[in-house]
């Protein structure tokens, strides 16, 4: 019997109806989420499942799964299909032959060895073999069957969602990597993290960085955090205002085609950027945060919330197709942009309700152009189908943005702050419409979102969309 788990019942096979030889099987890709879930359940924080590093180090081809995580897998089976509910475990023994990684295809077989009508115990073979036929996990459980037929629905409002946060670093690092590395002017990155993060994507092969810094003040920050500047180029420059300066010339005599900022204000480096033409483009500059967050089911875009504080229609209709250029390099075919408002109906006493319905006849008439726009629409009703439904609305966007515009800086930096500080998402920044991609964090940011910004930056780079 092959089990399919989208099945909305669950029926089961009682004691009489059971046979000797009879069998179920049901295959289960392995993913991190399955790893990193197991793992917060168990509490087994055994590096070996969740450190690559650390699992090549003990000579295994990087992180595993939990050996216990096939017992798991023969519950499911058991207790939900095969013999299925009124099941009761008796014993379980299992004989662990191989690991499994995430994006192994796992069979899990269980088959009756053996009845007996007095105790109404059954005994099963149980096994668990990756795509290949590799056996991983032998084993024998003992259970006590049902003995009634029962036929349940199957608790599919049971959710359990695992958020994995180094996946969406991970995935860019991947997009990135594929490229050939480029160099990149990090602005005084005179902090542990900034400095980190930029040795980090050097070491990622991202790109190939220059230190644009004091060098005194480089070396201490350095030595003080551990980190070795050994064959990593330095521009010596005396402060931070001459480091943007020095980084802006470089990108514009095309010496570097990335910049990424380190831990100076973002309106040094983006006054050297704007001061310099060969570095201005006819498209208005603007930021755009990437987020992986735990309560959304892809990665969303939000723009603009850091660069302009209060943008004009026009400038508007910039910023939405610099995200739309941005969505298209990180391989979203046609994204979707919900403009955001207050409400989701125009009001001529909400200027950016206006704005809105602006901006979708600009996309319908190709003034903005690769993507689907759709507003105004309120946060909820934007991020939610299911309140887009409840309010009768009826949006191609709505429960699915990709991207999300807000009305000014101030609403779009307190809903990216509230995303990553209280919400658990996972940011990184960029700054696009220059003649080069400009990795942009906040000065509290770790290593992390820094090393997803650069990757940010490579992409763009190498796309030539910046």
């Amino acid at each position: 019997m092959e089990i399919d788990l989208r099945d909305e019942w669950l029926e089961n096979t009682t004691f009489d109806e059971l046979a000797v030889g009879q069998s179920a099987t049901m295959r289960r890709a392995l993913t991190d989420a399955d790893i990193a879930g197991f793992a917060a359940i168990s509490g087994d924080l055994n590096p070996t499942h969740l450190d690559d590093r650390f699992a090549r180090e003990e000579g295994l081809a990087g992180r595993t799964a939990h050996g216990m995580w096939s017992g798991a897998l023969v519950s499911t089976v058991l207790g939900t299909v095969f013999p299925g509910p009124g099941t009761r475990y008796v014993s379980q023994r299992m004989d662990f032959l191989g690991t499994a990684r995430a994006g192994d295809v796992l069979e899990v077989r269980v088959a009756v060895r053996a009845k007996d009508a007095a105790s109404g115990r059954v005994t099963l073979d149980c096994s668990v073999r990756r795509q290949d036929g590799t056996l991983l996990m032998d084993g024998l459980a003992v259970i006590d069957a049902p003995r009634h037929k029962e036929r349940v629905r199957k608790a599919t409002g049971l959710r359990w969602h695992v958020f994995d946060a180094a996946a969406g670093v991970r995935s860019l690092i991947e997009q990135a990597a594929r490229h050939a590395g480029l160099r990149c002017a990090v602005v005084h990155p005179c902090d542990a993290e900034s400095l980190r993060g930029a040795l980090d994507a050097a070491h990622h092969g991202l790109f190939t960085p220059v230190l644009v810094a004091p060098h005194d003040r480089l070396l201490a920050t350095a030595e003080a955090a551990g980190l070795s500047l050994a064959g990593v180029e330095i521009e010596d420059v005396r402060h931070s205002h001459a480091a943007a300066e020095r980084a802006a010339e470089m990108a514009a005599d095309g010496a570097v085609q990335a910049l990424m900022k380190g831990s100076l204000h973002t309106d040094e480096v983006m006054k050297a950027v704007l001061s310099r033409a060969e570095l201005r483009t006819e498209r208005r500059i603007s930021h755009v945060f990437r987020f992986d967050a735990p309560a959304y089911h892809k990665p969303l875009l939000v723009t603009d919330a850091a660069m302009n504080i209060a943008p004009t229609l026009n400038e508007k209709a910039h910023i939405v197709q610099n995200a739309i250029d941005l969505a298209r390099v990180l391989g979203v075919d046609l994204p979707k942009v919900a403009i955001l408002a207050a409400v989701e109906g125009v009001n001529p006493k909400m200027a950016c309700t206006l704005d809105a319905a602006a901006l979708c006849k600009m996309a319908d008439r190709g003034q903005i152009r690769g993507g689907i726009v759709d507003g105004p629409l309120a946060f909820d009703n934007a991020i939610s189908a299911e309140a887009a439904r409840t309010k009768g609305i009826v949006s191609p966007v709505a429960g699915d943005p990709d991207i999300l515009m807000v009305p000014d800086l101030v609403s779009g930096n307190i809903l990216a702050k509230q995303l990553e500080y209280l919400g658990g998402a996972v940011g990184s920044g960029i700054v696009l419409g220059a003649r080069v991609p400009i990795a942009l964090t906040s000065r509290a940011d770790g290593a992390t979102a820094r090393l997803a910004s650069a990757a940010l930056a490579v992409l763009v780079a190498q796309a030539g969309t910046a």
